[in-house]
């Protein structure tokens, strides 16, 4: 439990420090995702799953 609140706090972190410092390039980002069609947004979204699933087990094996 205590990880995944500390994983779900260092995500909130994060996103609130993109809005803060860069909320202008987010709205570029989100205009350039609506572009994309659904199969290309799968695929980011598995490749950025299996990223974050890698950073998990390398962290937890430090």
């Amino acid at each position: 439990m205590r990880d995944l609140l500390m994983a779900l706090g260092l995500m909130a972190a994060i996103e609130g420090l993109v809005l803060a410092l860069a909320p202008l390039r987010l709205e570029e980002l989100v205009k350039l995702l609506a572009s994309l069609s659904r199969n290309q947004k799968r695929a980011i979204g598995l490749s950025m799953l299996a990223f974050g699933v890698a950073l998990v087990w390398l962290a937890r094996g430090f």
